[in-house]
């Protein structure tokens, strides 16, 4: 394999696999012989390394649980305002009965519509921050946090407020 082509494929390793492995990963690429399947299977290859790295030495990065990054508190604190927003609207259907729609929205919703709309910060810094470092776990907090979304939003429409 080409000498340029070699190095271009060993940049896509993150630095630390390059540090440790590069120079010996590119001397093996350009002796050996290898065509298209080669190049796609390094690229695939570095994909995956960039997405879940190689465990051992100074590239081991810390094993993250589902609980351990739902105790963030950009994690909890958009399921606890969801969850408050659900409490607004069903709280007091016990003593009141069912909310009725009137002409005026009333504090309730007020409060509802800013508790939703105040989340999506937190959930864009929530997805920016552990996407990349633990991309299962994240994306079970995540759908998490749209399924209490999602079912603060049921009864503002079951009750057409």
């Amino acid at each position: 394999m080409n000498r340029v082509v070699a190095r271009s494929l060993t940049r896509l390793y993150p630095r630390g696999w390059r540090e440790r492995y590069g120079a010996e990963f590119e001397a093996h690429l350009e002796t050996g012989g290898g065509g298209f399947r080669t190049a796609a299977d390094v690229v695939w290859s570095a994909l995956r390394e960039r997405m879940f790295a190689t465990r051992g030495g100074k590239m081991e990065r810390p094993v993250y649980s589902f609980g351990g990054v739902m105790r963030r508190p950009s994690a909890f604190v958009p399921v606890a305002m969801s969850v408050i927003a659900l409490l607004l609207v069903v709280g007091p259907i016990p003593f009141y009965g069912p909310p009725v729609r009137s002409a005026d929205e009333g504090t309730v919703a007020h409060l509802w519509q800013i508790l939703m709309a105040a989340q999506l910060p937190v959930l864009a810094f929530f997805a920016i921050r552990w996407l990349r470092r633990a991309p299962r776990q994240a994306l079970g907090v995540l759908a998490l946090q749209a399924g209490a979304v999602l079912t603060s939003m049921v009864p503002v429409f079951y009750f057409n407020l």
